[in-house]
Protein backbone atom coordinates (compact mmCIF):
# COMPACT_ATOMS: atom_id res chain seq x y z
CA UNK A 1 0.00 0.00 0.00
CA UNK A 2 1.18 3.62 -0.58
CA UNK A 3 0.41 4.57 3.14
CA UNK A 4 3.36 6.17 4.26
CA UNK A 5 3.68 7.87 0.94
CA UNK A 6 0.14 9.54 1.26
CA UNK A 7 0.17 10.39 4.63
CA UNK A 8 3.07 12.37 4.69
CA UNK A 9 0.86 14.88 2.10
CA UNK A 10 -1.82 14.37 4.96
CA UNK A 11 0.94 15.30 7.36
CA UNK A 12 2.38 18.13 5.60
CA UNK A 13 -1.10 19.92 5.36
CA UNK A 14 -2.15 19.14 9.00
CA UNK A 15 1.20 20.92 9.95
CA UNK A 16 0.53 23.89 7.35
CA UNK A 17 -2.63 24.37 9.06
CA UNK A 18 -1.65 24.06 12.90
CA UNK A 19 1.22 26.57 11.85
CA UNK A 20 -0.47 29.11 10.06
CA UNK A 21 -3.08 29.42 13.24
CA UNK A 22 -0.42 29.30 15.86
CA UNK A 23 2.25 31.61 13.96
CA UNK A 24 0.48 34.78 15.37
CA UNK A 25 0.47 34.01 18.49
CA UNK A 26 3.99 33.23 18.53
CA UNK A 27 5.26 36.24 17.14
CA UNK A 28 2.95 38.13 19.62
CA UNK A 29 4.08 36.71 23.02
CA UNK A 30 7.28 38.35 24.38
CA UNK A 31 9.63 35.31 24.86
CA UNK A 32 11.57 35.95 27.64
CA UNK A 33 9.69 34.05 30.12
CA UNK A 34 7.65 31.63 27.25
CA UNK A 35 8.07 27.89 27.83
CA UNK A 36 8.04 25.88 24.33
CA UNK A 37 7.79 22.16 23.90
CA UNK A 38 8.15 20.11 21.11
CA UNK A 39 5.87 17.30 19.93
CA UNK A 40 6.80 14.65 16.81
CA UNK A 41 3.46 14.34 15.64
CA UNK A 42 4.62 11.35 13.09
CA UNK A 43 5.82 9.70 16.35
CA UNK A 44 2.49 9.79 17.49
CA UNK A 45 0.42 8.62 14.40
CA UNK A 46 3.00 5.59 14.11
CA UNK A 47 3.02 4.52 17.70
CA UNK A 48 0.06 5.24 19.56
CA UNK A 49 -2.58 2.76 20.18
CA UNK A 50 -4.91 4.67 18.21
CA UNK A 51 -2.32 4.25 15.66
CA UNK A 52 -2.30 0.72 15.38
CA UNK A 53 -5.43 0.14 15.66
CA UNK A 54 -6.05 2.94 12.69
CA UNK A 55 -3.51 0.28 10.73
CA UNK A 56 -5.32 -2.41 11.49
CA UNK A 57 -8.60 -1.09 10.52
CA UNK A 58 -7.39 0.15 7.16
CA UNK A 59 -5.47 -2.56 6.44
CA UNK A 60 -8.67 -4.80 7.33
CA UNK A 61 -10.95 -2.40 4.95
CA UNK A 62 -8.51 -2.20 2.09
CA UNK A 63 -6.92 -5.95 1.56
CA UNK A 64 -9.80 -7.09 -0.23
CA UNK A 65 -9.80 -4.67 -2.53
CA UNK A 66 -6.17 -4.47 -3.17
CA UNK A 67 -5.99 -8.11 -3.92
CA UNK A 68 -8.92 -8.09 -5.84
CA UNK A 69 -6.22 -5.80 -8.36
CA UNK A 70 -3.51 -7.53 -7.16
CA UNK A 71 -5.66 -10.53 -9.39
CA UNK A 72 -7.20 -8.27 -12.07
CA UNK A 73 -3.82 -7.23 -12.54
CA UNK A 74 -2.05 -10.73 -13.20
CA UNK A 75 -4.93 -11.89 -15.60
CA UNK A 76 -4.41 -9.08 -17.76
CA UNK A 77 -0.42 -9.78 -17.90
CA UNK A 78 -1.24 -13.16 -18.38
CA UNK A 79 -3.87 -12.55 -21.19
CA UNK A 80 -1.07 -10.59 -22.63
CA UNK A 81 1.71 -13.16 -22.76
CA UNK A 82 -1.16 -15.57 -23.91
CA UNK A 83 -1.68 -13.16 -26.83
CA UNK A 84 1.94 -12.73 -28.14
CA UNK A 85 2.31 -16.45 -27.53
CA UNK A 86 -0.75 -17.25 -30.50
CA UNK A 87 -0.29 -13.75 -32.26
CA UNK A 88 1.38 -15.26 -34.86
CA UNK A 89 -1.41 -18.62 -35.64
CA UNK A 90 -4.28 -15.88 -35.07
CA UNK A 91 -6.38 -13.92 -37.90
CA UNK A 92 -5.35 -10.40 -37.87
CA UNK A 93 -9.20 -9.27 -37.10
CA UNK A 94 -8.85 -11.99 -33.87
CA UNK A 95 -5.82 -9.77 -32.61
CA UNK A 96 -6.85 -6.48 -33.37
CA UNK A 97 -10.14 -7.32 -30.97
CA UNK A 98 -8.23 -9.36 -28.65
CA UNK A 99 -5.16 -6.12 -28.18
CA UNK A 100 -8.74 -3.88 -27.59
CA UNK A 101 -10.01 -6.29 -25.07
CA UNK A 102 -6.76 -6.36 -22.97
CA UNK A 103 -6.30 -2.22 -23.72
CA UNK A 104 -10.20 -1.78 -22.24
CA UNK A 105 -9.18 -3.93 -19.03
CA UNK A 106 -6.22 -2.54 -18.04
CA UNK A 107 -7.54 1.26 -18.51
CA UNK A 108 -10.31 -0.32 -16.45
CA UNK A 109 -7.95 -1.31 -13.84
CA UNK A 110 -6.08 1.51 -13.90
CA UNK A 111 -9.36 3.35 -12.98
CA UNK A 112 -9.85 0.98 -10.28
CA UNK A 113 -6.66 1.61 -8.91
CA UNK A 114 -7.31 5.51 -8.84
CA UNK A 115 -10.22 4.93 -7.34
CA UNK A 116 -8.39 2.41 -4.53
CA UNK A 117 -5.90 5.26 -3.77
CA UNK A 118 -8.45 8.01 -3.56
CA UNK A 119 -10.65 6.30 -1.25
CA UNK A 120 -7.35 4.86 0.65
CA UNK A 121 -5.93 8.78 1.15
CA UNK A 122 -9.56 10.12 1.94
CA UNK A 123 -9.82 7.23 4.69
CA UNK A 124 -5.99 7.75 6.53
CA UNK A 125 -7.04 11.32 6.22
CA UNK A 126 -10.11 10.89 8.24
CA UNK A 127 -8.89 8.33 10.29
CA UNK A 128 -5.15 10.50 11.26
CA UNK A 129 -7.72 13.64 11.80
CA UNK A 130 -9.41 11.56 14.38
CA UNK A 131 -6.09 10.82 16.00
CA UNK A 132 -4.89 14.59 15.42
CA UNK A 133 -7.89 15.91 17.62
CA UNK A 134 -7.67 13.63 20.38
CA UNK A 135 -4.19 14.37 20.37
CA UNK A 136 -4.82 18.15 20.35
CA UNK A 137 -6.84 17.47 23.47
CA UNK A 138 -3.78 16.09 25.38
CA UNK A 139 -1.64 18.40 24.05
CA UNK A 140 -3.70 21.36 25.47
CA UNK A 141 -3.83 18.83 28.70
CA UNK A 142 -0.27 18.21 29.09
CA UNK A 143 0.75 22.58 28.22
CA UNK A 144 -1.79 23.66 30.62
CA UNK A 145 0.00 21.25 33.74
CA UNK A 146 3.44 21.93 32.78
CA UNK A 147 2.78 25.44 32.55
CA UNK A 148 3.92 25.56 28.89
CA UNK A 149 3.30 28.05 26.76
CA UNK A 150 3.52 26.77 22.76
CA UNK A 151 4.04 23.46 21.98
CA UNK A 152 5.90 22.83 18.26
CA UNK A 153 5.33 20.38 15.86
CA UNK A 154 8.46 18.75 14.05
CA UNK A 155 11.42 21.18 15.15
CA UNK A 156 14.53 21.21 13.00
CA UNK A 157 16.31 20.72 16.98
CA UNK A 158 14.73 20.42 20.20
CA UNK A 159 16.41 19.64 23.43
CA UNK A 160 15.11 15.69 25.05
CA UNK A 161 14.00 17.58 27.73
CA UNK A 162 11.91 19.89 25.67
CA UNK A 163 10.06 16.93 23.76
CA UNK A 164 6.52 15.62 24.97
CA UNK A 165 5.67 13.11 22.58
CA UNK A 166 6.11 9.90 24.63
CA UNK A 167 3.89 12.13 27.29
CA UNK A 168 1.02 12.50 24.52
CA UNK A 169 1.45 8.46 23.64
CA UNK A 170 1.01 7.39 26.94
CA UNK A 171 -2.03 9.59 27.34
CA UNK A 172 -3.43 8.59 23.89
CA UNK A 173 -2.67 4.67 24.57
CA UNK A 174 -4.29 5.23 28.65
CA UNK A 175 -7.64 6.66 26.85
CA UNK A 176 -10.38 4.33 25.87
Amino acid sequence: MKLRQSSKWIQVGLFAAVAALAAPQVFAQDTGGTRVAVVNSEKVFNESNLAKAMQTRLQNEFTKRQNDLRDAAQKIKSAAEKLDRDAAVMSEAERVRRQRELADQDRELQRKQREFTEDLNQRTFEERAKIAEKANVVLKQIAEQRKIDLIVQEAAYASPKADVTDDVIKALNSQK
